[in-house]
């Protein structure tokens, strides 16, 4: 299990929730995060001085780019698709709620509102909003003075399911359950709808007219999805009434029943649909584990799943055409148990698995080679996920309470080698994330990661230095209840095991460690977790497993090889970079380096770094459960960088059940890895990520959803201002300023785009690995016999 970050289908983010299994890559903790909720206020500080020398040289499309990754969803028009059959999509469970603006909403309940429900805009290709035509012949504001006035023209086809025309009342149902002004409706979010002053009808049933008490930049994510005021019209039916059924809806399909005993959500047909119409019959959302779908795909029980990169590899495997081998062909049938081991190990199986009797194991291979056969009808659909991978740094107390130590960290990191760990063995491109607010390909992305500047070690002693860490200062015997530096530990959250639950890099295991530190040439657990292979640091060379742990893996680039900002790869130049960066000293954000004349070690000395008696050592806490292999391995890379520098990190394990409630969300960590999804509404969506915390009145700190606890007046002036403009560039522009001084501030850092990959029948067309579009439900379908997927299809 793990925590996922998931988009709606407006591209909100949300309030923290743990996805009901491991994560869609096997990428470890993400955040399942939902809620918009109402967001606060600060001051600005001379943004163009922060901007402008990060953004020379660029044209706008320069800035923003491409998405580094396509969707792979194996697309043909639609005279090519047949007509008629079911699809079996699995999902991790039957969501518990059909209306996605509950708290216990997931990814479920998105896919089947995007597929039975109005919405005003969809997200395309790139990630950005674009209307639905389905629904909307326009969308647009048409007054700003007094106040903004939308105006939306409706599709004279769109009806309800039960034949009633969609219309203002609607409209009106759903601002009024999700403005907040009412406390019986049990709303997760409402981020825009407090801000909407009236709605009423416009010259004709088919005009809606939306009038704001004050500017909303992000009022393309509103009515999206929009539920019928059968559902939005009272507490009781907000509350209750779209649990378990959506009696009226108006999409290409209509929820048929869901059924709890064969976790089952079967979707049917929309006779009323005006539109084009659904090639599928059904469409049927079945709960399937993580670790039980490359099973599921072979036996047939699932058409289309989200793998991890083990099942990836096991499916591509099985379409080599000279087919797997077999153990099973010794002489006179007689393999060693041992050989038989060592091969269920090298394709896959679990320790726990091999663990068992000759003819258990036998059988299970047999089992095995089965699938295999079965799953050569099956192919991997790749692309990124519009979710990326973070280091969280917890700001609020011990050394990361520091910017300097902060800064120094993101220093010492290498994010292209984590991003080529993780990406390159899945064939995808590793190319690190450059901003926080946006991906690569939607609108407001630009790579602003020069605010804090490239891997540096010399950069990182010295801001420790100038912090007071230094090498070889006395160190005080840590009396017994003393606190260490850092949170205070929950040690009942700890797994269960010893050194399996707590593991310092750099210093020798007992024999049973998680890297050959003595060059025997014995692999071990890689990024995917099959017991071989993590780096050599002696560099013998011999037998050590890289990113996918196949026991051969190659050597990664030596720490500060990467590219430096200023080398025209879009971080600008150098001295833009330091000019940023020096902001500080004037009143703006600091930068990440170390005030002019500060000593820099050319070499790490032996002897840790210490102040005031201490030792600098962080809690570098992770989650311990299934699919947290590529996470751990990151971890440990991510652990010897600081080494490096004279930074001691100690990985902690916790519980999966525990790890985002009593250690994220509680402050319990100093280091953390987890994701967020990018959203096509940062000044609205990522407002909470980022806020400055903010004292209650009972004590306590109000975080919202800023997990690291670090955050600026000039950030959180940035978003209100960026979400007040109606001015679009404008808007983009101070999102970007925004992403500058977030970087510059050194709570979180980006690492990499999470891979998406989908297991799919290959006859299974117009499904797949999305990326950032929304699907498109009634093109999804199966090929027709002799037709060929065309690379560039015309989709008319």
């Amino acid at each position: 299990m793990s925590y996922e970050v998931r988009q709606h289908p407006a591209g909100a983010r949300g309030t923290a929730r743990p996805a009901t299994t491991r994560p869609q890559t096997n990428d470890g903790p993400t955040r399942h995060l939902r809620a918009r909720r109402v967001r606060r206020a600060l001051v600005f500080l001379g943004a163009g001085a922060l901007a402008v020398p990060l953004l020379a040289g660029c044209s706008e499309e320069d800035q923003a780019g491409s998405p580094l990754a396509p969707q792979d969803i194996a697309p043909v028009a639609r005279d090519l698709v047949a007509d008629g059959g079911t699809l079996k999509w699995a999902v991790d469970a039957v969501p518990e709620t059909l209306n996605t603006f509950q708290a216990d909403a997931d990814a479920g309940t998105s896919r089947i509102a995007q597929a039975v429900l109005p919405s005003m805009f969809r997200l395309d290709a790139f990630g950005r909003p674009v209307a639905n035509p389905a629904y909307l012949e326009s969308a647009k504001v048409i007054e700003t003075e007094p106040r903004q006035v939308v105006l939306y023209k409706l599709n004279q086809q769109a009806v309800w399911s039960d034949g009633r025309e969609i219309g203002a009342a609607d409209f009106v149902a759903q601002w009024r359950a999700l403005s907040g002004k009412n406390s019986a409706y049990w709303t997760a979010r409402n981020a825009g709808y407090d801000r909407i002053a009236k709605i009423e009808r416009g010259a004709s049933d088919l005009e809606v007219r939306v009038t704001f008490s004050r500017p909303y930049a992000d009022w393309k994510s509103l009515f999206s999805p929009l539920y019928p005021k059968d559902v939005m019209g009272t507490p009781d039916a907000f509350n209750d009434g779209a649990r378990r059924k959506l009696k009226v809806t108006a999409g290409p399909f209509k929820v048929e029943k869901i059924d709890t005993a064969k976790k089952d959500v079967v979707l049917t047909r929309n006779p009323r649909w005006w539109g084009k119409p659904a090639k599928l019959n059904q469409i049927v959302l079945h709960a399937v584990a993580r670790d039980k779908r490359a099973a599921a795909l072979a036996d047939g029980s699932v058409d289309l799943a989200e793998i991890d990169a083990a099942d990836a590899q096991r499916i591509d495997l099985a379409n080599r055409a000279k087919g797997t081998g077999t153990p099973l062909q010794g002489a006179g049938g007689k393999t060693s148990v041992k050989k038989l081991r060592d091969w269920a190990l090298a394709h896959g199986f679990d320790s726990d698995q091999v663990r068992v009797g000759k003819t258990k194991l036998r059988k299970a291979i047999t089992r095995y080679l089965e699938q295999q056969q079965e799953l050569r009808e099956v192919e991997v659909r790749k692309s990124l996920e519009p979710t990326y991978t973070q280091l969280a740094l917890n700001g609020s107390t011990g050394p990361l309470a520091d910017e300097r130590v902060r800064r120094a960290v993101a220093r010492a990191l290498d994010r292209t080698e984590l991003a080529r760990l993780v990406l390159t063995p899945l064939g995808l491109p590793a190319v690190p994330v450059g901003s926080h607010l946006a991906l690569s390909g939607q609108a407001a992305y630009a790579d602003n990661s020069g605010a804090i500047g490239d891997q540096d070690a010399k950069e990182a002693q010295a801001l420790l230095a100038d912090a007071g860490w230094v090498r070889g200062g006395p160190l005080k015997e840590q009396k017994k209840g003393e606190k260490a530096a850092g949170p205070e530990r929950r040690t009942e959250d700890v797994s269960e095991g010893g050194d399996d639950g707590e593991y310092i890099v750099g210093e020798e295991d007992d024999g049973k460690g998680r890297e050959d530190r003595h060059g025997d040439g014995e692999g071990h657990g890689g990024a995917d977790g099959d017991g071989e292979g993590h780096e050599d640091r002696h560099g013998d060379g011999k037998g050590h497993g890289g990113a996918d742990g196949d026991g051969k893996g190659e050597h990664e680039e030596s720490a500060g090889e990467g590219e430096s900002a200023g080398d025209g790869d879009g971080h600008g130049s150098e001295h833009a970079d330091r000019h940023l960066a020096q902001e500080g000293k004037h009143g703006g954000a600091p930068g990440a380096y170390a005030p002019k004349g500060t000593a820099a070690p050319a070499a790490a000395p032996a002897g840790p770094l210490a102040k005031d008696g201490k030792p600098l050592a962080l809690r570098f806490v992770l989650p311990s459960g299934p699919g947290s292999e590529t996470l751990n391995s990151v971890a440990e890379r991510i652990s010897a960088m600081l080494e490096q520098v004279g930074i001691r990190a100690t990985i902690t394990k916790v519980s999966d059940e525990s790890y985002f409630k009593d250690h994220i969300a509680a402050g319990d960590y100093d280091l953390a890895l987890y994701s967020w999804p990018s959203s096509a509404f940062p000044a609205t969506d990522a407002r909470p990520v980022y806020a400055k915390p903010v004292p209650a009145a009972d004590g306590s700190v109000n975080v919202e959803q800023n997990y690291t606890r670090v955050g600026t007046d000039q950030v959180d002036q940035l978003f209100d201002q960026a979400a007040t403009t109606l001015d679009e560039d404008e808007a983009r522009d101070l999102i970007r300023k925004a992403d500058a001084r977030i970087w510059a501030a050194a709570g979180s850092i980006p690492l990499y785009q999470r891979p998406q990959l989908v297991g799919a029948r290959k006859n299974l067309v117009n499904a797949g690995a999305f990326g950032f579009q929304t699907p498109i439900y009634e093109d999804m379908g199966f090929l027709k016999k002799g037709a060929k997927v065309s690379p560039s299809p015309d989709q008319g």
